[in-house]
């Protein structure tokens, strides 16, 4: 019975990651979007207000921003994008290599991100994380399509 509880524990874990990921997404589509908003008015206390309406814009525009940044520093020290290895030693693929089905497995694919700036995987193809870099799988056959080496090293 313990067994099981703690087998229970660990898949609910498992499942909740993704989901913690996307909410970060989400929450900095939202800061981005609350950004262009506090731009847009400071554009127009420039425009229409007095004195102390632009003042007040400006630090609404600043606190904005600075949530976008102290959300975007979150992000990226996520698990998930920072200091992520495999069960296995580092290998260097190249285009065409097969890999193992271990290597490509559902819990090594991640799910498509538009802040990589790589297209979106096509029909039986998925992005695969192994280290730093970033490689695109055809899931039935193995082969490997494309390598996007250090990928994931942040700028």
């Amino acid at each position: 019975m313990k067994k099981m509880k703690f087998l229970t524990a660990g898949l609910i874990a498992a499942m909740m990651v993704p989901a913690v990921a996307q909410a970060q997404t989400g929450e900095l589509r939202r800061d981005r979007q609350e950004v262009r908003e506090q731009k847009r008015d400071v554009r127009q206390a420039v425009r229409h207000g007095d004195r102390g309406d632009v003042r007040e814009q400006r630090r609404d525009l600043r606190d904005a921003r600075q949530e976008y940044r102290e959300d975007k520093r979150d992000w990226r020290r996520d698990n998930r994008y920072q200091n992520w290895r495999a069960p296995f030693k580092y290998q260097q693929f190249r285009i065409g290599s097969t890999l193992r089905s271990s290597y490509y497995a559902p819990s090594y694919r991640l799910s498509y991100d538009s802040r990589w700036g790589v297209p979106r995987a096509g029909r039986n193809l998925a992005y695969v994380r192994h280290y730093n870099d970033l490689l695109l799988v055809n899931v039935r056959s193995g082969k490997v399509i494309k390598v996007y080496r250090n990928h994931f090293r942040w700028r």
